[in-house]
Order: structure tokens, then sequence, then C-alpha cells
């Protein structure tokens, strides 16, 4: 089992089909949910699951199976290459026990019956105890490093 950052191989196909729409006010909504390292991501996930989506543990709260709504950023271009990008996302944990760990994670699309876009393994990364947040800052949205670049 592994989580490998990949661009999903379906959402490549879905958008020569217009299956995706990033647009900022009117476009689709996405999502990102956050794995454990029990879980199996990469370029082969075609939809969001909850196997082995993290959780809050120690009786606490501050994340919700299915993860969190995303803030589209309208695509745009420098020279040859086109991309998007989206807000950073962030859970805020509550009680003191509480602890948030996550080993990667699946941007999907819930408009397009939860379509996979991405998957990103990062170094395992906690949160813990009441008011932590635990925040996924997405890169600069620009040519060389959003999140979603088509070159």
């Amino acid at each position: 089992m592994a989580i490998t950052t990949a661009m999903c191989t379906s959402f490549k196909t879905q958008l020569l089909t217009g299956t995706h729409n990033f647009t900022a006010s009117t476009g689709d909504v996405f999502k990102v949910a956050l794995y454990t390292s029990a879980a199996t991501l990469g370029a082969t996930t075609t939809a969001y699951s909850a196997t082995n989506e993290a959780s809050v543990g120690g009786g606490g709260s501050g994340y919700t199976a299915g993860g969190y709504t995303l803030t589209n950023v309208t695509p745009t271009s420098s020279g040859t290459t086109a991309y998007t990008d989206f807000g950073d996302a962030v859970w805020t944990l509550s009680g003191a026990s509480a602890t948030l760990t996550a080993a990667g994670c699946l941007i999907y699309n819930t408009s397009a019956t939860n379509a996979a876009v991405s998957s990103h393994s990062f170094t395992e990364a906690t949160a813990s105890g009441d008011g932590a947040t635990f925040t996924l800052q997405f890169p600069t949205a620009d040519a060389s490093n959003a999140i979603i670049r088509l070159a």
C-alpha cells in the first residue's frame, strides 16, 4: 500500500471530454480528502473512496469524511503552460486529546461523481490538541508550481 503523487489517468481522459470545470465562481465543486499511510492512491485512482481515509483520534473532532471543500482559482496560462490552483485547506481540531495524522491526499470532483483528479504523497503529518490546525498549503499558482499544470 502506498500513496504516490500523480495526475490520475482517468482525469486526463475526462479533460478531453469536458468533465471538469475549474472556474472560480461557476465551476464544479472540488474537495480534498486526507488519507493514512495504509491507503493506496496514485495514477490508477479513479474516484474518491473512504477506505483508509484519515479521521480525528482521541475523541476529538475537526475532520469530516469526504474532506474539505476547496476554493477554485480560475484557470489561466503563462507561455505554453495552462494551470489552476486552489485556496489552502485548513482543519481545526477540537478536543484536548484530538489528533489528525495523514500521509497523503486526493483531490476529487464531487460534481462529477467524485471523479479523482490527483493524488499527493507527503511526509506523514500530525496535528494534535484542542484548537490545533492541520493545514494543506497549496503551491504558488503559476506555470512552474501550481497544483494542476498542463504543459
